[in-house]
C-alpha cells in the first residue's frame, strides 16, 4: 500500500508539472514562447530601472534637487569650512579696530577735548565695545537648539527628510550643520553657527551694537580722517611734508579704522534692518519666504494670509528680547544678559485672535 501510494503521487506530481511547462510554452498572439519570455523580462528590466529614479513624488523640483546635490554639497562644505575663517576674521578686523583707536582716536580726545566730551566718548565707546564682544561670543558659542531625539511626545507638523525625526513647529533642517534647527533663521557664515531660537537674540543684538559701534567709531574719527587724507595727500608733493614715522603711520591706520567702519556700518547696517523688520513681524528669515508663498496661494483663492505668529509689534519685540517688565529693558536689552528666550521652541503661543492654520 505504501509504495503503490508514493508511485501514484509522483505520477500525478509529473503530470501537473507537464501540464505547467506547456501552458508555459503554449504560443500566443504576436510571437511565440522565446518572444514573450523577452518581452516580459524587457518590462521587468524597465520597471527596475525605473524604481531607481521614479516614485509618485518625484516632480521637477525633485529632479533639479539631484542635478544639483553635487553643488549643494561643495557650498555645504566649503561654507562650514569658510565659516572658521570668517570668524577669525571678524575677531582680527574688530581687534584691529580697537587697536587703532586706543593708539591714535583716545589721546587726540583725552588732549583736545573739555571733560564732559571725555567722559561720555569713554562711557559710550566702552559700553558698545562691551555689548558687542559679548553678544559676538554668545551667538557664536550658544547652540540655536535642536529637536530632542529621544522623546516621543515631541509635537510635531511633519517629518524631516534628511533627520528622518518629527519636526516641530518653526523648525527647519540645516544642510551645513546636518540639523534641524529650532525656529531656525539663518546658517551665518560669520558665526559659523546657526541662528536659532536660543541665539537668534545675541546674533541680532550683536548686529544691533556691531552697528551702532561702526557709527560712533566713524562719527568719531571723521576728523582725524580728513586730517589724515590730506597729510597723504601732501606726501605727494614735492618736496614732502616733514612727518615722523608715527604720524605717517598713524594717519593710515585712521584711513583704515573710517573707511572700514563706514562700510560695516552701511553693510551690516542694512543687514539689521532687515532683521528688525522680520522680528516687527513675527517672522524668520525662513518663514518670510514661506510665507510669501503662501500669501500669494491663498491670494489667488480670494483669501489672506495671516502669520500666526505675530502678536503685533511691540508685543513681537518683548517676546524677541524677554522683556516682562519696564526694567528688563535696560538689564536685557541695553546690558549684557544671558537669560534664555521665551518658550522651548517646540510649542509656540498664537494670538487668541488668529483663527487661521498655521502656514509653516
Amino acid at each position: 500500500m505504501r509504495l503503490g501510494s508514493s508511485w501514484r503521487w509522483q505520477l500525478s506530481r509529473a503530470m501537473r508539472l507537464a501540464l505547467r511547462l506547456r501552458r508555459l510554452c503554449r504560443p500566443q498572439e504576436g510571437g511565440g514562447w522565446v518572444g514573450v519570455r523577452l518581452s516580459a523580462a524587457w518590462r521587468y528590466g524597465k520597471l527596475l530601472l525605473r524604481s531607481l529614479y521614479y516614485n509618485s513624488l518625484t516632480n521637477s523640483d525633485t529632479l533639479l534637487d539631484c542635478a544639483f546635490e553635487p553643488v549643494y554639497w561643495i557650498v555645504d562644505n566649503f561654507t562650514r569650512w569658510f565659516g572658521v575663517v570668517f570668524v577669525c576674521l571678524v575677531v582680527l578686523l574688530t581687534s584691529s579696530v580697537v587697536i587703532i583707536v586706543y593708539l591714535f582716536v583716545l589721546p587726540t580726545i583725552f588732549s583736545s577735548y573739555p571733560a564732559h566730551w571725555i567722559a561720555w566718548h569713554l562711557c559710550c565707546g566702552h559700553w558698545l565695545l562691551i555689548l558687542v564682544v559679548f553678544h559676538y561670543y554668545k551667538a557664536t558659542t550658544t547652540s540655536p537648539g535642536h529637536p530632542p531625539k529621544d522623546k516621543r511626545d515631541v509635537p510635531s507638523v511633519s517629518i524631516c527628510k534628511k533627520c528622518i525625526t518629527p519636526k516641530p513647529p518653526r523648525t527647519h533642517h540645516c544642510s551645513i550643520c546636518s540639523l534641524c534647527v529650532l525656529k531656525m533663521d539663518h546658517h551665518c557664515p560669520w558665526l559659523n553657527n546657526c541662528v536659532g531660537h536660543l541665539n537668534h537674540r545675541y546674533f541680532f543684538s550683536f548686529c544691533l551694537y556691531m552697528t551702532l559701534g561702526c557709527v560712533y567709531c566713524s562719527i568719531s574719527s571723521r576728523n582725524l580722517f580728513l586730517d589724515a587724507y590730506s597729510a597723504i595727500e601732501t606726501s605727494f608733493q614735492t618736496p614732502p611734508p616733514d612727518l615722523s614715522p608715527r604720524e605717517s603711520v598713524g594717519h593710515k591706520c585712521i584711513i583704515f579704522l573710517w573707511v572700514l567702519t563706514s562700510s560695516v556700518a552701511v553693510a551690516l547696517g542694512g543687514l539689521t534692518l532687515w532683521h528688525a523688520k522680520l522680528i516687527s513681524r513675527g517672522e524668520t528669515s525662513v518663514e518670510r519666504h514661506i510665507n510669501c508663498k503662501e500669501a500669494r496661494r491663498l491670494q489667488s483663492n480670494g483669501k489672506v494670509f495671516r502669520n500666526p505668529y505675530h502678536h503685533g509689534r511691540l508685543n513681537n519685540w518683548k517676546l524677541f528680547f524677554g522683556v516682562e517688565t519696564r526694567s528688563h529693558w535696560l538689564t536685557r536689552v541695553l546690558l549684557p544678559s544671558s537669560h534664555p528666550p521665551s518658550g522651548d521652541g517646540l510649542m509656540w503661543d498664537r494670538p487668541s485672535t488668529s483663527s487661521d492654520p498655521m502656514a509653516i
